[in-house]
């Protein structure tokens, strides 16, 4: 695309020629001629005077003093978010089921859907249009996949989950599996069936290997623009609200409820039966105990140290017990003597 072009698309201010032709996207470090790149992180700007790239995405206050071909735009990541869907190499579906494709004579299949080759549709199942179910997909029983949806390969839906509009599941991702629930009986587990589903809104993003259980009784619910990355486990009746946005190995446990435009970073666990209210960060691989009732972010994990420090502080924290009741006699003591008669002015 020429310059120009990606100017109006964007709506951006163009420093430079209008037809200067622009045909990929790369790093500051690493384009050349042909590419545009963009600087969003300070700690990038030290690359700028020597990038090799025929144009660059810039806020205003770089590209002063930029000698360089420029599109100004309020924030460059989003802008390069927005251009790089103008060129994504990623395959374009075809129109039509897959003669290795089985699908029941009772499933909906829009014409404009692509079933691709060994995918299995079940009875009463519904793809929508411009759906693509990539090579060896599995659609359980009555599901439902929304417009526009994209299932990457070896994508598999249980029965009875719902799919909304726009929504993009990659490779290894389970929907609808069992939850994990299981009665005592006198030292047996007793297996629980989950009746419930799984319910998915428009636009969200399910990552590589995650699952997303169905529910005991009710459905699971996974809101509208919610993003989950690679090997997430969001297990039954967990409710995630709109536009919340998960990093990769975070777990879940049941019936926990978590707000709207919340972030939480990789490694997080969460127990069960908590809620988590709106506007919530939740730093790397924090233990979330109870339920967070204030937005702001929370954090549990240590940094890292140097393993003599971590040693050291490791043993420190297993002293922490007995120096807390040493602490209390002391105060104690102290509290004694102060409390203690104090001698007569004449005396």
């Amino acid at each position: 695309m020429k310059l120009g072009q990606l100017a109006e698309f964007l709506g951006a201010t163009l420093q430079g020629p209008e037809e200067l032709v622009i045909t990929g996207l790369a790093t500051l470090q690493e384009a050349g001629p042909g590419q545009l790149s963009f600087l969003a992180n300070p700690q990038y700007r030290k690359y700028l005077v020597d990038t090799q790239a025929s144009a660059v995405l810039l806020r205003a206050a770089d590209a002063e003093g930029f000698a360089g071909n420029a599109l100004i735009v309020p924030d460059p990541y989003l802008a390069y978010a927005r251009i790089s869907h103008l060129f994504d190499p990623k395959p374009k579906a075809v129109a039509g089921i897959h003669p290795s494709a089985v699908v029941a004579a009772d499933a909906q299949v829009d014409a404009s859907a692509s079933i691709g080759p060994f995918a299995v549709i079940e009875s009463g199942a519904v793809i929508a249009a411009n759906v693509t179910v990539g090579a060896h997909c599995f659609v359980g029983a009555r599901s439902v996949i929304g417009e526009g949806g994209w299932l990457a390969p070896r994508v598999t839906l249980y029965h009875d989950v719902r799919i909304g509009k726009r929504v993009v599941i990659q490779s290894g991702a389970v929907l609808g599996g069992e939850g994990f629930g299981f009665a005592n009986e006198k030292g047996v587990w007793q297996k629980i069936a989950q009746i419930g589903g799984v319910s998915i809104g428009d636009d969200v993003e399910i990552g590589v290997n995650t699952a997303i259980d169905r529910g005991a009784l009710a459905d699971t619910r996974i809101g509208d623009g919610v993003k989950l990355d690679n090997q997430i486990q969001i297990a039954h009746n967990v409710q995630v609200g709109d536009h919340t946005a998960m990093a990769a190995c975070v777990g879940i446990s049941g019936s926990t409820r978590i707000g709207k435009h919340c972030t939480i970073a990789g490694g997080v666990g969460m127990v069960g039966h908590i809620d988590v209210c709106d506007n919530v960060f939740v730093s790397g691989m924090t233990m979330v105990t109870r339920s967070i009732t204030e937005p702001g972010g929370y954090s549990s994990g240590t940094a890292m140290q140097t393993l003599a420090d971590w040693r050291k502080s490791a043993a420190r924290i297993r002293q922490l017990d007995d120096m807390a009741k040493r602490l209390q006699q002391l105060e104690k003591r102290v509290e004694t003597v102060t409390s203690g008669d104090q001698p007569s002015s004449d005396g």
